[in-house]
């Protein structure tokens, strides 16, 4: 078959998509205090702005990832950046708290539609060229890490001498734009006739979005209270619902024989870890930096830059050449254990701290920690799955860490209010309150590390993958 002549300008805008994806994630983190104090959201509430996100997303990637085979990856590809695109609008026109969370949410269904379409054109445009095939991935999977960057610096360039609801508008043109090349330059992706699984992804993303709202809302209704223990268990009963359904439905979301892959379910336990102890540690240090330091946009958004490009190199250039040394096993129980270790250096932060005390140091070894399991764990987690299954399985374990993130935060804010972060304009208390919640989110790293070391079996690879080492 010969080669697509347009293979790498429709690469082009498939990274530049994973790109803005991971970037909607990152490009918030200086806007969260304006949006505060101009949308009236309260201490808890704010996070919201995160997690109406990462639920949606990660809710719903695996029937994106259904919808793409049924329909066509193109089609759902291009339906994706119409939804995030009309979710960037609602998010920027939005004058009240609830309005841009719906904004949000509605981005991360867009998002959800995207990334897992994406994947499938790439594979696509360049099936039966080996040699191709390395590079193009190393290229796509290098933008996750520059637009988790390029959004931390954006967002405080855009917060400072715009306003916050630009981070939003931004969204717009780039997607009018992506929509436009879509029929120009992707192939057209025949679907296949099989059944949606819509019962399971309401049960999914509903169970994931109560449990996360009661966690939210614990600390002020009581852990024991009726409304808390009521709010849990029916979040519960929607996630035993979503199993159940997975076992009798003839074309589930997520077949259950894929757990018996040795290590999937180790892995992605990891992930979640890393996902609750990661996303923590980035909101709490970005409202420590503003909020404590008295960083304005400008100097906060370029305050985190050092931790997300140290992440980047390390995870484009290095870890992949370890993995061939040393084998994923080692690598997640090392790398969790780093975070850990960088997290309790930030707990440590002083009311009347500095940047290159208080910040820096532990943001570098939590950046380190962070570049050493992310991709060991997303290998651990695909490698070994029959090859028709390969899709399903990244789905997964990308599903996983987005639910570990939005479950992580919701806990980790519950930490933090309890302590003090809910004192608006008293540093001391929100310096205890954001201390809490880097000490709890140190312990899920250091927990991950000791369940990691315990549950995965992580034989060493003869070689680091090959998309790795060409990154």
């Amino acid at each position: 078959m010969s080669p697509d002549p347009r293979r790498w300008w429709a690469l082009a805008v498939l990274a530049t998509a994973q790109f803005m994806v991971i970037m909607d994630t990152s490009i918030i983190a200086v806007a969260l205090p304006e949006m505060q104090r101009d949308l009236g959201f309260s201490a808890t509430g704010l996070q919201w702005v995160f997690n109406a996100y990462a639920v949606a997303l990660g809710g719903l990637l695996l029937l994106g990832g259904r919808l793409s085979d049924i329909w066509g990856a193109r089609r759902v590809f291009a339906a994706g950046w119409a939804v995030l695109t009309a979710g960037s609008v609602v998010a920027a026109a939005a004058n009240d708290a609830g309005t841009e969370v719906l904004g949000r949410a509605v981005q991360g269904v867009g998002a959800a539609l995207i990334a897992p379409a994406a994947m499938t054109l790439l594979m696509v445009l360049f099936a039966g060229q080996p040699r191709e095939l390395p590079k193009a991935m190393a290229f796509y999977g290098a933008a996750a890490p520059a637009g988790g960057t390029a959004g931390v610096f954006l967002g405080g360039v855009i917060t400072e001498w715009l306003s916050w609801p630009w981070v939003f508008v931004i969204y717009i043109p780039i997607g009018l734009l992506t929509l436009a090349l879509i029929p120009r330059l992707l192939p057209a992706v025949p679907g296949r006739r099989g059944g949606l699984d819509v019962g399971g992804a309401i049960a999914v993303t509903g169970g994931l979005a109560l449990a996360v709202y009661a966690i939210v809302q614990a600390p002020a209704r009581g852990w024991t209270s009726a409304a808390t223990l009521a709010q849990l268990g029916a979040a519960a009963a929607l996630l035993i619902g979503f199993v159940v359904i997975q076992r009798s439905v003839r074309n589930p979301l997520m077949p259950l024989k894929v757990w018996r892959t040795p290590d999937l379910a180790a892995a992605n336990f990891s992930m979640l870890l890393l996902g609750a102890a990661w996303i923590p540690m980035w909101y709490f240090l970005n409202l420590y930096v503003q909020q404590v330091l008295g960083f304005d946009s400008f100097a906060s958004g370029a305050a985190l830059v050092p931790m997300t490009a140290l992440m980047m190199l390390l995870m484009t250039t290095v870890t992949g050449r370890l993995i061939g040394r040393f084998g994923t096993k080692r690598l997640i129980v090392t790398g969790l254990a780093v975070l850990a270790a960088g997290l309790g250096m930030l707990a440590t932060a002083d009311p009347d701290g500095s940047f290159a005390a208080d910040v820096l140091p532990g943001s570098l070894v939590a950046a380190v920690g962070m570049a050493l399991v992310f991709i060991p764990a997303t290998i651990s987690a695909i490698t070994g799955v029959a090859p028709q299954e390969g899709g399903l399985a990244s789905g997964v374990v990308n599903t996983t860490y987005q639910i570990g993130s939005a479950l992580g935060l919701a806990a980790m804010t519950a930490v933090a209010d309890s302590n003090g972060a809910d004192a608006l304009g008293d540093v001391a208390a929100l310096t205890d309150g954001y201390s809490a919640a880097f000490t709890g989110a140190a312990v899920v790293a250091l927990a991950g590390a000791v369940v990691a070391a315990v549950t995965l079996r992580g034989a060493k690879r003869a070689a680091a993958d090959p998309v790795l080492v060409e990154a």
